[in-house]
C-alpha cells in the first residue's frame, strides 16, 4: 500500500464525507427528484423570462416525445450546438428521457470541427442555434448521419433581446429544419414511455483532445454525473435557496456538472446570460444576486476589469470556484481584495467528469514555497490520486511526476477509441497528463504540464490541429505552434512557419487563413516567419526551443 492509499488529505475533510453513497440511479432520476421537491421553484432565468421545474419536466416530456415520433432509439445521439440558452437543458433531459445519449458541441467549432465531432459520435439529431445552422451546420450536415436537425432562437425564453449580444438579430428558418418549439408543441402534453437507464450507461459525450491531438469523445456516465454533482453540493455547501450563474459554457464539463447537474440534484436556479460578455454579465449578477458560480480565473479577471465593477457586484455570492485554467496567488489574492470573497480551487479534467481535486470551502489554498505554485486541493471523496513517475510506480510524497486518478468521476473511456481507453486510462486509472506533486498533508500542487496542450483562457487547444490548418495554406512549407505566455487568456497560440521556395505571404494572412477555419480561441495570434524551424538530428520539430 502506497502512501496515496492511505489518503494522508483525510484530516483537511473537516467534517465532510471522505465516502459517499450515491444517491440516485441515474442522473435523470437526480432531476425527477428535483422535480418532485417542489415543482413550482425556478429552475431555469434567463434575463427577464424563467422556466420552472415543473414547466422543464413538461417541456423535455414534449421534445422527448418528439424525438421518439421522428425514429430517435435508446442510446442514439443527439448533439447540441448552442451558447448557454434553456433549451440546452431542456434538450440534455430531453435526450435522457428518450434513451438517448448527450453530445456536447462548442458554438465556436467551425465546418471542420463541426463535421468531425457529428461524424465520430454518430449523432443522429441536432440541435443548433438558427444562426449557427446558417453560418456552419448547413454545409456540414448533409454528410453526417443526421436525420433531423433541430432548429432554435437565443431571443427565445426572454423578451429583453438585450442590443449588447443581440442586435440585428431576427429569427431564421431553413429548408430541412424543424423549430424546436414547433417539435414540443405538437408533442405538448405526451409523456415519453418510462425508460431505464443506469450508473453504468452513458449520460453524454464531451470531446476533449488527447497525446494524439485527434478529438476523442470522453464517455461521461450517470454515475459520473450524479458523483460529481453530490461533490459540489456536499463540499461547497450548495443550498436550494441559493442560485447558481453559469459564467462557464454549458458544453464545457464546468458548464455540464458545476452549473446543470447541480442545478438539478440540490435543485436550484440556474441563471445564463446566452455567452460570456463582462457587462452583460455584471448586470445579470446585480439583477438575479447568485449565490454560488464557478469558472475559469480569467474571466472573473475580466468582470473585475470591466468598466463599473464594484465590490458589491459580488456581494451575493457566498461561494465561489475556479476551475478549468490555472490561478496564481497574485490572482487569488486580487480577487480577494476586489470583491471580498475567497476564490477557491478546483482541478478536473473532461475525463474525470470536473473535479477530481477540491480545495475545502471556507480556507484558501496553501502556496508551495518552492515553485510558487497555489494548489489545486486535496482529492475527492472516494477518490485516489497518485503521483507517479515514467516507469509508472509512485514517488514518494512531495516529488513530481504524473498525476494519475482514480474514482467514481473517471469516465469509463473514449468513444469509439479502444486503444486510446486502453493508453490513458489503464485499468481506469485517468493519466492526466500534467505533471506535480501532492504534499505529506494531502495538498496537490500542478507544475507543469506533460502534454504539450495549450490553456488558452480555460479552453484547450492542441498545437497539431493548428498546425494542419497551417499546412493547407499552399505557401506553408512547415509550422509549428507552441502556447506562450499571455497576461489576459494564461496561454496565447504562437506560430513558427517556414515558407516553400518562391512563395510569398505575410504573418497577417496565415492568421486570416486559421480564424477562417477555427474556433476562435484556436487560432494564432502570432506568426512569425522563420528560414528554417529548429529539428532534431531526426527531423523532428523542437517546440521546446521556440518556447525560448
Amino acid at each position: 500500500m502506497s502512501a496515496y492509499d492511505d489518503r494522508p488529505w483525510l484530516a483537511l475533510y473537516d467534517g465532510q464525507p471522505a465516502d459517499y453513497t450515491l444517491e440516485h440511479d441515474s442522473a435523470l432520476d437526480m432531476f425527477r427528484a428535483g422535480v418532485a421537491r417542489d415543482p413550482s421553484a425556478i429552475a431555469l432565468r434567463y434575463f427577464d423570462g424563467t422556466v420552472t421545474r415543473r414547466q422543464l419536466d413538461e417541456l423535455s416530456d414534449a421534445l422527448a416525445s418528439g424525438l421518439l415520433a421522428h425514429g430517435f432509439a435508446a442510446g442514439d445521439r443527439l448533439a447540441v450546438y448552442l451558447q448557454n440558452v434553456p433549451q440546452f437543458v431542456i434538450a440534455m433531459v430531453a435526450t435522457w428521457k428518450a434513451g438517448g445519449v448527450m453530445v456536447s458541441i462548442n458554438p465556436m467549432s467551425r465546418q471542420r470541427e463541426l463535421s468531425y465531432l457529428l461524424k465520430d459520435s454518430g449523432a443522429t439529431v441536432l440541435l443548433s442555434l438558427e444562426t449557427l445552422y446558417d453560418e456552419v451546420g448547413r454545409e456540414v450536415v448533409p454528410d453526417t448521419d443526421v436525420r433531423l436537425v433541430l432548429t432554435t432562437s437565443e431571443l427565445d425564453f426572454q423578451t429583453r433581446a438585450d442590443e449588447r449580444l443581440f442586435k440585428g438579430l431576427t429569427r431564421q428558418r431553413h429548408e430541412g429544419t424543424t423549430d424546436i418549439n414547433e417539435l414540443i408543441s405538437a408533442h405538448r402534453g405526451q409523456v415519453p414511455p418510462p425508460v431505464q437507464l443506469g450508473l453504468d450507461d452513458v449520460a453524454f459525450l464531451t470531446y476533449t483532445s488527447g497525446t494524439t491531438g485527434v478529438p476523442k469523445g470522453a464517455m461521461n456516465t450517470h454515475r459520473n454525473v450524479v458523483f460529481t454533482a453530490q461533490v459540489y453540493r456536499d463540499w461547497m455547501g450548495l443550498r436550494p435557496d441559493g442560485s447558481i450563474f453559469g459564467v462557464a459554457p454549458l458544453f464545457h464539463i464546468t458548464g455540464l456538472i458545476g452549473h446543470i447537474a447541480v442545478s438539478l440534484l440540490t435543485p436550484m436556479p440556474l441563471v445564463l446570460a446566452y455567452r460570456f460578455e463582462p457587462q452583460v454579465v455584471l448586470d445579470a449578477l446585480r439583477e438575479h444576486r447568485p449565490t454560488f458560480t464557478i469558472g475559469a480565473i480569467t474571466a472573473f479577471s475580466a468582470l473585475l476589469n470591466a468598466p463599473g465593477f464594484s465590490k458589491d457586484d459580488f456581494s451575493s455570492f457566498e461561494v465561489v470556484y475556479s476551475g478549468g485554467a490555472a490561478i496564481s496567488p497574485t490572482a487569488e489574492q486580487g480577487f480577494l481584495a476586489a470583491t471580498g470573497r475567497q476564490v477557491h480551487n478546483a482541478y478536473g479534467l473532461t475525463e474525470t467528469t470536473s473535479p477530481m481535486t477540491v480545495t475545502p470551502f471556507g480556507a484558501p489554498s496553501p502556496v508551495d514555497p518552492t515553485s510558487g505554485a497555489l494548489s489545486v486541493g486535496v482529492p475527492a471523496p472516494n477518490t485516489i490520486v497518485r503521483i507517479v513517475g515514467d516507469d509508472g510506480n509512485d514517488v514518494p510524497l512531495g516529488e513530481v511526476g504524473e498525476i494519475v486518478a482514480e474514482g467514481p468521476q473517471v469516465v469509463a473511456g473514449y468513444w469509439g477509441k479502444p486503444d486510446e481507453t486502453a493508453a490513458n486510462l489503464p485499468g481506469g486509472a485517468l493519466k492526466s497528463g500534467d505533471v506535480g506533486f501532492m504534499s505529506p498533508e494531502g495538498w496537490v500542487f500542478i507544475v507543469d504540464r506533460k502534454k504539450d496542450m495549450i490553456n488558452a483562457s480555460g479552453y484547450k487547444v492542441w498545437p497539431r490541429e493548428v498546425e494542419d490548418v497551417l499546412a493547407e495554406h499552399p505557401a506553408v512549407r512547415e509550422a509549428a505552434v507552441v502556447g506562450v505566455p499571455d497576461e489576459k487568456r494564461g496561454e496565447t497560440v504562437k506560430a513558427f512557419v517556414s515558407l516553400r521556395p518562391g512563395t510569398q505571404t505575410t504573418p497577417e494572412e496565415l492568421i486570416a487563413h486559421c480564424k477562417e477555419r477555427l474556433a476562435a480561441y484556436k487560432y494564432p495570434r502570432t506568426v512569425v516567419l522563420m528560414e528554417e524551424l529548429p529539428k532534431t538530428v531526426t527531423g523532428k520539430i523542437l517546440r521546446r526551443e521556440l518556447r525560448t
